[in-house]
C-alpha cells in the first residue's frame, strides 16, 4: 500500500463543519472523525478503509511503517486511524491479569484509509488521498461522490442516553479503592496511582448522532469518533498524548483539575486556586517527570526538554493544569518503538508506572477498554498524533454504553473528595449527551475483609464448564453449553464446533456408575479456539461436607465467566473451607466453587447476577423452582445473621456453609431439601443464562 504513493489534496467545499463531514459518511463502512486541534486544527474524517487490524502484534507491526518522503506540513492524506486500548499495556510490560471486562474489546484496532476529508480552521473542506496506481481510478470516483454528498449532508437522527449510573461496586467501592491505595502509598508501595470509576448506561439510537451532539456541546481539543470492531467510541478528550512530526515528538500531560463555573468571577477564583494548589502542582510535576523519562528512552541524548511550570488551560466546565515536554527521536526509532517506550500515558497510570499498573489491576473492579488508552492516527505523510482517551464513551452493538472517570491518588488524597471528583468529571459529559448523573451522597466506609493478594484469572487460559453426570447422562447439558458458548463468543469471538454435545454425551457414557464430574474447556489458540472434553471423574458419594467460608475482597469479583485459570480459588481452598469473594462495597458475591444463598425466614436469597459473579446453572434452577427464592444484594453482616447459608453448584448441588463457625441446623436441613428438589425435579433446566 505504501509503494509509489502520490499525495493528493483538492478543495471540494466551503463552510463545512466536522459534524457535517462525519454525517456525510454515516452509512459507509467504519466511519471516523477527529475534531479539534488535530493536525494543526480543524477536523479529519473518513470511511471505507482498505484494511483493519486488531490485537497487539498486528498493531505494533503496523506502527513500524516508514514515513513518506514529503516536505508538506498541510497534508494528512490518509493512514492508520483507530485506538490503542489500555490492555495494550500487557504487550509492553509484564503485568498481572486485569479485572473482569464486561464487554471485552480488542487490545487495539487500526484501520487504513487511503483518502480522508480534511477541514481546516476556516471550514474549508479538502479531499486528501495517498494515491497508488492501482487505486487511482477508485479514488477519483470517491472524490466525485464525496463532493456530491457534502453538498447536502444528512441531518442527525433522534437518539437518547438513558440510565447512566455507577457500575457496582459504585461510589462506595471507588471510595474503598482510594482508601486502599492511600494505604499502599503510605507503605511505600508507590507514589501515585490513577484510579477510575465506571458508569454504565444504554444508548437508544445511533452513536454517530450522539457524538455530533456532544461535539457541539463540549468542543473538545482532541475529540474522536470511531466505528471499529467490538464497539463504537465517542471521545471528547482534552489531552494530547503524543505528537510526532518528522523526528520531533511532544507530549502535553494533564494532571490537576478544578471547576470552571459559568460565572466569570467564580471561574477566575477557581483558576487561581488551581494555579496555587501545591497538591495539584506536585502531581503534575510527578507525571511530567515520568513522561519526560519515557521520552528519554527513545530520544537523542540531551534533546528532551520540559517547560518548568504548568499552565492553566480552559476546557468545557473545567480548568486543567497542563505541562509540555518534547524531544528528538533517535534515527532507529519508529512509531512502534515510541509507543513501547511511552504507553500507556503516564497521566492515567501513575508513578512508578509499572507498579501503578499493578495497583490499578488489583483495585479497579472492571477492566479498562479504550478508556485511558489512546486514539488518533499514524500517517506516512503527517506523522503520529494521539490523544489520551479520557472523557470517552464506548458503545457496544446492543446499545450498552460505558464511561470511565477518575483521578490521581496521592498520599494526602481524601477518599470522599476523589469520589466527588470522578462524578464532577463525568457529570458534564452525561449532561452534554442529555443525561443526568446522580451525585454521590454520604458514603460510609465499606466493611473491610482481608485484602486479596493472589493472581486474577487470565482469560488466555480459557473457560470451562463442569457438568454433573448421573449414571452416564450429562445433567443440564443445554444450559452448560449455552453458557460456555456465550463466554467463548464474547471473549474469543468463537462458536462451539458442531457435534460438541454428542462428544460430551459420548464421554459421559464412559463415566462410572452413580454420580461423576465432567469438564469441557475452550482455550484460545492460534487461529481460533481449541475445545476439550475431559474424561469424567468419579464423584464421592454421600452428602457434601459442610464448608467454612473465609471472606476475601476481590474488586469486581471473578466476573460472569467460569475461568479455566483456577489459581486464585485453589490457593484459598482446602478440605472444609472455601473463599467467599466480596466486593469493595462490602457486597457478597460468590464462593470459590459455588453460588451463595442465605435463608431469612421463608425467603431464600442470592446476590444478583450483575456481571460480578458466575450465573450458575444450578442457581438458575433454584430461582425457577424454589418458592420464595430471589435475587437481592447483601453483605457479610446479613450473611452472618442469616438463618442458613447454603452453596449451590452443578455437581454437589447444595452444600451447607458457615461464616465464622459451623453451619446452622437450618443450613443442614435446607441443603438436604435443595438436593432432593434438584435431584428429583422433572422441571427441565433453563437454557437461558445471563
Amino acid at each position: 500500500m505504501r509503494s509509489a504513493i502520490e499525495p493528493l489534496q483538492v478543495e471540494i467545499a466551503a463552510g463545512v463543519d466536522p459534524a457535517q463531514a462525519l454525517l456525510a459518511l454515516r452509512d459507509d463502512r467504519a466511519p471516523f472523525a477527529l475534531a479539534g486541534r488535530w493536525a494543526g486544527g480543524g477536523a479529519i474524517a473518513g470511511s471505507e478503509p482498505l484494511r483493519i487490524v486488531t490485537g497487539a502484534d498486528a498493531t505494533f507491526e503496523t506502527l513500524a511503517q516508514p514515513a513518506l518522503d514529503t516536505d508538506r506540513d498541510d497534508l494528512v492524506g490518509g493512514g492508520w486511524f483507530g485506538y490503542l486500548g489500555f490492555a495494550l499495556a500487557h504487550a509492553v510490560e509484564r503485568l498481572p491479569a486485569a479485572p473482569p471486562a464486561p464487554r471485552p474489546l480488542p487490545a487495539a484496532a487500526l484501520a487504513y484509509y487511503d483518502h480522508v476529508l480534511r477541514i481546516d480552521e476556516r471550514e474549508r473542506c479538502f479531499f486528501e488521498a495517498l494515491v497508488t496506481p492501482e487505486r487511482r481510478e477508485a479514488i477519483e470516483a470517491r472524490l466525485a461522490e464525496l463532493r456530491e454528498r457534502l453538498a447536502a449532508p444528512p441531518a442527525p437522527r433522534p437518539w437518547r442516553l438513558e440510565r447512566l449510573a455507577p457500575r457496582a461496586p459504585g461510589y462506595a467501592g471507588h471510595r474503598a479503592a482510594v482508601a486502599d491505595c492511600i494505604e499502599r502509598i503510605a507503605a511505600g508501595e508507590l507514589l501515585q496511582a490513577n484510579l477510575c470509576l465506571r458508569f454504565d448506561g444504554v444508548l437508544l439510537g445511533e452513536p454517530i448522532d450522539a457524538f455530533v451532539a456532544g461535539l457541539e456541546a463540549l468542543q473538545p481539543a482532541y475529540g474522536a469518533y470511531l466505528d471499529l470492531p467490538g464497539a463504537t467510541v465517542l471521545s471528547f478528550s482534552p489531552e494530547l498524548f503524543l505528537r510526532r512530526r518528522g523526528r520531533l515528538v511532544e507530549t502535553a500531560p494533564i494532571k490537576g483539575t478544578a471547576r470552571r463555573p459559568a460565572d466569570p468571577a467564580e471561574a477566575e477564583a477557581e483558576r487561581r486556586r488551581l494555579a496555587a494548589s501545591v497538591k495539584d502542582a506536585a502531581e503534575n510535576v510527578m507525571i511530567l517527570d515520568l513522561m519526560r523519562n519515557d521520552l528519554g528512552r527513545v530520544c537523542r541524548y540531551g534533546s528532551v526538554r520540559a517547560e518548568p511550570l504548568p499552565r492553566v488551560e480552559a476546557h468545557p466546565g473545567v480548568w486543567h493544569l497542563v505541562s509540555d515536554a518534547r524531544g528528538e527521536l533517535r534515527d532507529d526509532v519508529d512509531d512502534a518503538e515510541l509507543l513501547r517506550a511511552t504507553f500507556p500515558p503516564g497521566s492515567v497510570t501513575g508513578a512508578p508506572k509499572v507498579q501503578a499498573l499493578k495497583v490499578i489491576s488489583a483495585l479497579e473492579a472492571t477492566a479498562r477498554e479504550v478508556y485511558t488508552g489512546a486514539i488518533g492516527y499514524a500517517s506516512p505523510a503527517a506523522g503520529l498524533e494521539l490523544n489520551v482517551a479520557i472523557r470517552t464513551f464506548e458503545v457496544a452493538g446492543d446499545g450498552r454504553v460505558w464511561l470511565g472517570a477518575g483521578g490521581g491518588i496521592v498520599a494526602d488524597s481524601d477518599p470522599d473528595e476523589e469520589v466527588r471528583e470522578a462524578w464532577r468529571k463525568a457529570a458534564p459529559l452525561a449532561s452534554a449527551l442529555g443525561a443526568e448523573l446522580e451525585p454521590p451522597g454520604e458514603l460510609a466506609p465499606a466493611p473491610r475483609a482481608p485484602r486479596i493478594g493472589g493472581p486474577r484469572p487470565r482469560p488466555e487460559h480459557g473457560v470451562l464448564e463442569t457438568l454433573a453426570v448421573d449414571d452416564g447422562e450429562p445433567q443440564a447439558l443445554g444450559a452448560h453449553l449455552a453458557r460456555l458458548a456465550a463466554s467463548a463468543r464474547r471473549l474469543y469471538g468463537a462458536e462451539p464446533p458442531a457435534g460438541l454435545a454428542e462428544e460430551i454425551r459420548a464421554a459421559a457414557a464412559r463415566a462410572p456408575a452413580g454420580r461423576a464430574r465432567l469438564r469441557v474447556r475452550a482455550e484460545p489458540a492460534e487461529g481460533g479456539v481449541d475445545w476439550h472434553v475431559e474424561e469424567p471423574q468419579e464423584h464421592p458419594g454421600g452428602d457434601p461436607a459442610p464448608v467454612w467460608l473465609e471472606p476475601v475482597v476481590l474488586p469486581g469479583g471473578l466476573g460472569e465467566h467460569k475461568w479455566a485459570d483456577r489459581r486464585l480459588v485453589d490457593e484459598r481452598s482446602g478440605p472444609g473451607r472455601a473463599p467467599l469473594f466480596c466486593d469493595l462495597d462490602g457486597a457478597v458475591l460468590e464462593a470459590g466453587f459455588a453460588n451463595v444463598w442465605i435463608a431469612e425466614g421463608e425467603r431464600l436469597l442470592t446476590p444478583p447476577a450483575d456481571g460480578r459473579l458466575l450465573p450458575g446453572v444450578t442457581r438458575a434452577r433454584v430461582l425457577a423452582s424454589w418458592p420464595g427464592a430471589g435475587e437481592e444484594p447483601f453483605g457479610l453482616d446479613r450473611l452472618a445473621a442469616a438463618d442458613a447459608v447454603v452453596l449451590t453448584s452443578a455437581v454437589a448441588l447444595a452444600t451447607p456453609a458457615g461464616l465464622g463457625g459451623p453451619p446452622t441446623a437450618r443450613a443442614l436441613a435446607l441443603a438436604a431439601e435443595l438436593r432432593t428438589l434438584l435431584a428429583t425435579s422433572d422441571r427441565p433446566p433453563t437454557t437461558e443464562d445471563p
